[in-house]
């Protein structure tokens, strides 16, 4: 076990880790949203404010968090977000994560920005449940090629984001540099401090880009990476781009990205097989609503047409609980993974993915569910409708049990 990651006891913890051990412009890029950071606050905000109402006497003491998606067996409903350029966080980081998803039951959602490609996740991580995130370049034929190479890889669904049209102003990340891809001096310093980091990540020689390799000239470095995806990325998609790729991908399309409920019911129309509730982790339009706020409002409108997910914020296991309540069929999970990668490699993305899960079933439990087929919105409490009459146990059964008792 990583010295300090088994001390770790919810994600805060490894949170903590992860910053004592990462480079100060390494941790902020994982760690940080766009401008002010209202929409990153507020992704928290939400989880904070809904609440759930606890049932007793319901005779459950277990629970079994284990659900399926695609018609697929999934040990509980958590899959690990794209994520792009791990490997700044711990050598070979996509694999890792990849390796611990498939140890634990867990889909794995690649990046295009990743740093190993998805041909090597594929091979490092048999037994994965292997979806594939595409940025859409502006080269139609490059597109096409990553979209061939992860079929070929075995990918199960294809997760095309939509909400890039512009990249987000992330302030924290550019107080470390004095010009794009050029760090301070400062920064600089800092990294001379963080040994561990030095010895795993920068003197075996920073990674690069592995999914953009075949684009980039010979020998080119992350920098070219970088500056081929800024270049080279189609950020105003449309509908039409939608459809293209529904007709070239053969398996589970995955639209990330959306929080109207009018876009995601369009999504489903042109044969989404399922809508990621998305603002990017607060990190692209600062000010747009928690996913959680407007899931049950999506949840309304596209009915049970299609799967519904969700990211953004989750980092306690009760999270998990409270986005199925409001209508998720899961959820995507990016920081609390790598805060786990970071504090501790394999071990840590064990202990993040072990937390979340124990938490989950917790939760479950002491809200009355033995089942994730259970869960709806009767668990949560609603200010306006406190308490629900329908559902676990009826004011009818109790009177009719207290009746019993008094005739025996």
């Amino acid at each position: 076990m990583t010295r300090g990651v088994d001390r770790a006891v919810n994600i805060a913890g490894l949170r903590r880790l992860a910053k004592r051990r990462l480079p100060a412009f390494s941790f902020d890029y994982v760690d940080g949203s766009a401008e002010d950071e209202i929409s990153g606050a507020d992704n928290r905000r939400a989880f904070d404010d809904a609440k759930i109402v606890p049932r007793q006497l319901t005779g459950i003491s277990e629970a079994d968090p284990s659900t399926s998606l695609f018609g697929k067996e999934w040990a509980f409903p958590l899959a690990i977000a794209p994520t792009g350029y791990n490997g700044l966080l711990w050598r070979k980081g996509d694999v890792v994560l990849a390796r611990q998803a498939a140890n634990s039951g867990l889909i794995f959602t690649q990046s295009t920005m990743s740093s190993s490609s998805v041909e090597d996740v594929a091979e490092a991580a048999p037994g994965l449940r292997h979806w594939f995130q595409l940025y859409v370049l502006k080269d139609r034929e490059a597109t096409r090629t990553l979209v061939e190479r992860a079929r070929q890889a075995g990918c199960e669904a294809l997760v095309v984001t939509t909400d890039v049209a512009a990249l987000g102003n992330r302030e924290r990340d550019k107080r470390h540099f004095v010009r794009p891809q050029v760090l301070s001096l400062r920064a600089r310093l800092d990294i001379a401090r963080r040994f561990h980091w030095c010895l795993n990540v920068a003197l075996p020689g920073l990674p690069d880009f592995g999914n953009l390799r075949e684009f980039l000239p010979k020998g080119a470095g992350a920098l070219d990476g970088a500056t081929y995806i800024a270049r080279e990325m189609q950020g105003a998609l449309s509908w039409r781009d939608i459809e293209w790729l529904r007709d070239i991908w053969p398996h589970r399309l995955v639209v990330k990205g959306l929080l109207h409920p009018e876009e995601a019911a369009d999504a489903v129309r042109l044969g989404a097989d399922a809508i990621v509730v998305s603002n990017h982790g607060g990190r692209q339009l600062d000010g747009a609503p928690s996913p959680l706020r407007v899931l049950d409002q999506v949840r309304s409108r596209v009915g049970g047409d299609c799967a519904l997910l969700m990211d953004s914020g989750v980092r306690r296991g009760s999270d998990i609980l409270k986005a199925l309540a409001r209508g998720a069929d899961g959820v995507l999970s990016g920081r609390a993974m790598l805060y786990g990668l970071a504090a501790g490699g394999p071990d840590g993305v064990n202990t993040a993915i072990d937390i979340l899960r124990s938490e989950f079933v917790r939760a479950m439990i002491l809200s009355g569910v033995g089942s994730t087929r259970d869960i709806d919105a009767r668990i949560l409490f609603d200010p306006d409708g406190f308490i629900p009459s329908t559902g676990f146990s009826s004011h009818k059964n109790v009177m009719a049990l207290a009746r019993a008792g008094r005739d025996l």
